[in-house]
């Protein structure tokens, strides 16, 4: 084994630059870890980590990795949180971070351009100089790159009002486990001439080919926003203001939530005048043409008070915008802060099933004697527990995976699905079956086997 990796590293190192290719222990160590903050690394230290810089040199690692039957896990920023960018029992970690270029916003066609490793962020402020947004926007935005939210299909707060990320790949340049180059679409917004190949990659997690190059469709850029922030007494009433706006027709950017654990550990850590002695709050943004904006802000504030929010907050500048919003981020690092791990979770159900679930999160917590901060995008039904641990406390840990597995079955007979947002990876795949039929798995992994017949590409992941 030990011969086998040797001489794949200098393969790897004759191909591409030496610089490129780490292999002492220490360097692929750092590489044994995501933001899924895995307990046990001991089986994710990759045998290798190689920086790629173009296509060509993603083409080379392939078929050096089918040489050796090495398997290959792309990785951006490494902040995905289900364990679904490191390796598991060796492999070639294919890092995208010098793939970061932007090729082309094309203000015409309202489309751009764009390798992998552009961070999110980065790409976002360069397109709304040109008037245009991109409007996907995972809260690790800063840091995260576009490959990993193709990955992942991500989405984020706006994800209620205009879609997640498979909503605007329209093209993908995509480098097969055979070493092959496969284009998924055009450079068209509307595309109906065969298989959609584009929904198929995005959120494939790497397991059926490589990422080199998107082409990603825009939208104008709104021309004003404003957020409000509603402080309810109970999560149902939090829950009916939901509903209510939906129903009036009235189309928020977002409807976020925030429960009172959150509330209370966002303003212990990062204060922002939060109001912590309320039970749930609601983030709403809204967006559109200015001569909009009072309207629907009358509206909504209108609903909010009818459904017993006992305070409102609103944002009348940059910097109270951005106030209300960094309260909202903030919550995993501040729930990270109570104890020495912390672990986030994705789950999704009906609008019409939500109070149930964020209530029977809490019930189960409460029961394995757990401390539990609540958020998520609750227009589209989707909340994220986030719970605070101690690894080393192996009692805690125990009841940690006995509450994970009751929030998924609550999740299942609620009628929802393990993940909207942050894939499945390795944290989640043993318990897939709950939500998707074995029929669905097996057709899963026949199209692997299609694309991936040697299985290098990310395996052991999703199921």
């Amino acid at each position: 084994m030990l011969m086998k990796t040797n001489k794949l590293i200098k393969d790897l190192k004759n191909s591409l630059s030496s610089a490129n290719v780490l292999d002492t222990l220490e360097e692929r160590y750092a590489y044994a870890q995501d933001a899924s903050n895995l307990r046990d690394i001991k089986n994710n230290i990759p045998d290798v980590v190689v920086f790629v810089e173009n296509t060509e040199q993603v083409q080379q690692v392939v078929r050096i990795a089918n040489k050796y039957k090495v398997p290959i896990i792309c990785r951006g920023a490494g902040t995905n949180v289900v364990g679904a960018c490191v390796t598991e029992h060796g492999g070639i970690i294919l890092n995208f971070s010098k793939m970061n270029k932007i090729f082309e916003i094309n203000k015409e066609n309202m489309t751009a351009r764009v390798e992998p490793g552009v961070v999110l962020g980065d790409f976002q402020r360069e397109v709304e100089k040109l008037g245009l947004f991109y409007p996907p926007d995972p809260s690790n935005l800063a840091v995260s790159t576009i490959g990993g939210s193709i990955a992942q299909a991500s989405g984020g707060a706006k994800s209620f009002k205009y879609g997640t990320t498979k909503d605007y790949v329209i093209d993908l340049k995509v480098v097969t486990a055979s070493g092959e180059v496969l284009q998924t679409g055009a450079n068209t917004i509307k595309n109906a001439t065969g298989y959609n190949l584009n929904t198929l990659f995005v959120g494939s997690e790497g397991t059926l080919g490589i990422v080199v190059e998107a082409t990603l469709k825009l939208i104008p850029k709104p021309e004003s926003k404003k957020v409000l922030m509603a402080y309810f007494d109970t999560v149902k009433e939090a829950v009916s203001a939901v509903n209510a706006i939906i129903e009036q027709r009235i189309f928020p950017t977002t409807i976020d939530f925030m429960d009172k654990n959150a509330i209370q550990t966002v303003e212990k850590f990062y204060p922002a005048n939060l109001l912590t002695e309320k039970e749930a709050a609601l983030v709403i943004e809204i967006d559109g043409f200015e001569c909009s904006m009072k309207y629907q802000e009358d509206i909504i504030v209108n609903i909010l008070k009818n459904c017993g929010a006992s305070a409102i907050q609103a944002s009348h500048n940059d910097k109270e915008y951005n106030k209300i919003w960094t309260a909202r981020r903030s919550s995993m690092g501040a729930c990270a802060k109570l104890k020495p791990n912390v672990t986030t979770d994705d789950v999704i159900v009906p609008r019409e099933n939500l109070e149930a679930l964020v209530l029977g999160i809490r019930k189960i917590c409460e029961k394995y004697n757990l401390d539990v901060c609540m958020v998520g995008h609750v227009g589209d039904g989707s909340v994220h527990p986030q719970i605070p641990i101690d690894y080393s406390d192996e009692d805690e840990y125990k009841r940690y995976k006995f509450a994970k597995n009751e929030i998924y079955d609550l999740t299942a007979n609620l009628s929802g699905i393990l993940s909207g947002e942050h894939g499945v990876g390795m944290l989640k795949r043993s318990h897939i079956n709950k939500v998707v039929s074995n029929v669905a798995i097996d057709y899963m992994r026949q199209i692997k086997k299609t694309f991936d017949p040697n299985n290098i590409l990310n395996p052991y992941k999703i199921f």
